[in-house]
């Protein structure tokens, strides 16, 4: 009877036991938000609700399917906004996270900067969007934008092949065979699309053995400005044999026309 009586408190006395320490653990190690680095209620590597709240923000609303500016569905003409009407596109559609400011765009400069940590909700909103995108079932393999070498070595990582690592798909593969063969000047924020396009033109190539012939391609990287970066990709995939090619970003900048 005892040993019954002693079973039936056993959870109990557990459950209290792991609230003691949690409590504890609160005290002695404060629970920190990865974006801010003010204190929070939770220790589950989640942010504060003001980074929360500044998220959501940025990732909400509608935007061009082949551009990934911000656009109304009902602005759309024959599926493109008016900001792209007319631009050459090498990639088919477009899915992003948000838009690049506020809590997005610190986290992504952060990401950029050390801080890997925040792969983990980086990574978590750019599954979202890759899941909710129109060509999630369309999608063979995934290829992070690569680094030059030099840069990815002063670095220490690729931060769009560790956002790549964090997709989930049923049957889409990650490979590395997409290279940056020459190395660039990070793209002037000032500089005009033709300025930003003629920076990476011919900076990247394909691996003599790769598997792009008659696949369905989705690039993967962090953020998207004019573009251009994305555009040479999906140009050298297509002479590479790729059937479709998409992209997919975090963030979308350069809201503003003009």
């Amino acid at each position: 009877m005892g040993d019954m009586v002693a079973g039936r408190f056993q959870p109990g006395v557990k459950r209290v036991s792991l609230l003691a320490w949690q409590g504890l653990s609160q005290l002695l190690w404060p629970a920190v938000c990865p974006n801010c680095r003010q204190k929070t209620a939770t220790n589950d590597n989640g942010l504060c609700p003001t980074c929360w709240d500044q998220l959501l923000a940025c990732t909400a609303g509608e935007y061009c399917p082949r551009c990934g500016r911000d656009a109304s569905r009902y602005g759309l003409v024959a599926g493109t906004c008016p900001a792209c009407q007319g631009l050459e596109i090498h990639f088919d559609a477009i899915a992003r996270a948000g838009v690049y400011r506020d809590a997005l765009q610190q986290m992504i400069l952060s990401f950029k900067h050390d801080r890997t940590e925040l792969a983990h909700v980086l990574g978590m909103l750019l599954d979202a969007a890759l899941q909710g995108s129109s060509f999630y079932d369309d999608v063979d393999l995934l290829v992070p934008v690569p680094l030059h070498w030099t840069r990815r070595l002063g670095r220490g990582y690729n931060q769009s092949h560790l956002l790549a690592r964090r997709l989930t798909h049923p049957s889409a593969r990650n490979i590395p065979d997409l290279v940056r063969i020459r190395r660039t000047p990070p793209q002037p924020t000032a500089a005009t699309a033709a300025a930003r396009a003629r920076n990476v033109k011919g900076a990247f190539a394909v691996r003599p053995d790769h598997r792009f012939a008659g696949q369905r391609v989705c690039l993967v990287d962090d953020i998207k400005t004019s573009g251009a970066t994305l555009n040479e990709c999906a140009k050298t995939l297509r002479e590479a044999g790729a059937g479709q090619v998409y992209a997919l970003v975090l963030a979308v900048a350069g809201q503003k026309l003009g």
